[in-house]
């Protein structure tokens, strides 16, 4: 593997009213996403991550079972096929964040891995699904109508470029999976997510970068950008970015524009933060058992 490694993070609106069917949702948004895709590859990205569920609108600001039929296996849906693919062509490795279906009426928020030579690695599940209102409107982050908490534990995966793991939106909040990703070898963390202002905007340049500092890797972070009717529930603020190691911003996208941002991470980074800050050998999960125990 090379020392330096090319990261491209998309960041885009959803382009299609909400009122109108799942099916085109799909189409159009999978259009305009391979097509920012290919511009990446095209720049010399190498990781492509794209933000959390991206072949759709931000749906759980309502609690509809319409969007049930966005949900495809994962990964012998055609969405992570048609992507794998484009990333055996394009030579890229893809995060590709979308709704799982399993079996008759089960669901996840995953993120497939796919290997530059189009190889599926395997999935990550969003592991904690909030559920928090909005401003007065009836809208909110209703998202465990939608999804069941992950079963997968915290992989980490092995591409042609670097170990990557992957943690989706609300899961930023919770160091303890951020910590497990660094345990389990992750040298950069992709976080998709799908976060307005007014909630958790001042957090969203504070978390990552701790998370960063504490286990010593880079952490990439994406959202979406505008306004998604009729919901109107909060601007998607993008500022799509990559954070190094020691929790300076390496690149950040716009606030408003769909775009993809280009960065890149050192791995000669990661060794030299570590190699100063020792906090893997002087941890104590000896000392931590109290975390685990279910409070009353």
């Amino acid at each position: 593997m090379a020392d330096t490694i090319r990261i491209g993070l998309i960041q885009a609106k959803n382009d299609v009213h909400g009122n109108e069917p799942v099916y085109l949702h799909k189409e159009k948004a999978i259009e305009k996403h391979e097509r920012m895709v290919r511009e990446a590859a095209a720049k010399g990205a190498q990781i492509i991550c794209l933000q959390e569920i991206f072949y759709g609108p931000y749906f759980c600001a309502e609690q509809q079972p319409k969007w049930y039929e966005s949900a495809e296996e994962v990964p012998n849906g055609p969405t992570v096929q048609h992507f794998s693919s484009l990333a055996r062509e394009l030579g890229t490795v893809l995060i590709l964040p979308v709704y799982e279906r399993v079996g008759i009426g089960t669901y996840y928020n995953t993120a497939a891995v796919i290997d530059a030579d189009g190889t599926y690695l395997g999935k990550y599940r969003k592991q904690h699904i909030p559920h928090v209102g909005v401003g007065s409107s009836g809208c909110g982050f209703w998202e465990k109508y939608y999804f069941k908490p992950g079963n997968l534990g915290y992989p980490v995966f092995e591409t042609a470029f670097a170990k990557v793991g992957v943690y989706i939106c609300y899961d930023r909040h919770f160091p303890e999976g951020a910590r497990l990703l660094g345990l389990n070898g992750a040298e950069i963390v992709f976080n998709p997510s799908a976060t307005v202002a007014g909630l958790s905007e001042y957090l969203w340049k504070l978390e990552q970068p701790a998370h960063a500092v504490a286990n010593g890797y880079y952490v990439a972070a994406i959202n979406r950008v505008g306004t998604e009717a009729p919901w109107n529930m909060g601007e998607f603020y993008g500022q799509s970015y990559l954070v190094d190691p020691r929790g300076q911003f390496v690149a950040m996208g716009s606030r408003d524009q769909d775009e993809v941002i280009f960065a890149e991470m050192n791995r000669n980074k990661i060794h030299e933060v570590r190699d100063t800050w020792q906090f893997y050998r002087d941890r104590r999960p000896e000392t931590y058992e109290d975390m685990v125990k279910l409070l009353p």
